[in-house]
């Protein structure tokens, strides 16, 4: 078998918009790592992002032909994914108790271990989800807060206020830990 040149983007999305089933394989192929990461460090849950991955990839399929190359598919498609976790976050209502109670009840034994990236992914999984869905995007992903205002469909002052308060609260985990 001879060794294929890989598409561009145009020609990906073109190639998908026609239905070819070995493009859409190579579209997913390329996004998938990306955004089930995406999923999980915005629902905190790996069978919830497996959940947003499969529903945003049939979103993303199923609405390709309105897809008008504004941004890179990659940006769209990132635009899905964040919005279809935070619609099955509310649809689940898997985070309804109060926010105090759910920081009691999510806290975590870090015991004596050196700040590392997976003590941080620890401590981001276990804001509230608004706090979580907000810093995740500006703060892991690079959106402006209009960005994130017009995804969530929330107001700027929301966003804005909902990283204070996520930062607020990492700071406090730190410390509480001893970092």
């Amino acid at each position: 078998m001879t060794h294929q040149l890989r598409m561009t983007e145009a020609e990906l999305v073109a190639a998908c918009k026609r239905n070819d089933r070995t493009a859409q394989r190579e579209l997913y192929d390329r996004y998938k790592k990306a955004m089930f990461t995406l999923a999980y460090r915005t629902t905190g849950d790996f069978a919830v992002a497996e959940d947003v991955l499969q529903e945003a990839f049939v979103k993303i399929f199923r609405n390709l032909k309105s897809f008008r190359a504004e941004s890179t598919v990659g940006a769209w498609i990132k635009t899905i994914v964040v919005r279809t976790a935070y619609s099955k976050l509310r649809k689940k209502k898997l985070f309804t108790e109060s926010l105090e109670n759910q920081h009691l009840e999510q806290q975590v034994d870090w015991g004596h271990q050196k700040l590392d990236a997976e003590y941080l992914e620890q401590a981001i999984a276990a804001l509230p989800e608004g706090y979580r869905m907000v810093f995740t995007l500006i703060e892991v992903e690079g959106y402006a807060h209009k960005e994130v205002a017009e995804m969530l469909d929330i107001s700027v002052g929301t966003s804005k206020s909902q990283l204070f308060h996520a930062k607020k609260r990492l700071r406090e985990s730190l410390r509480e830990y001893g970092y």
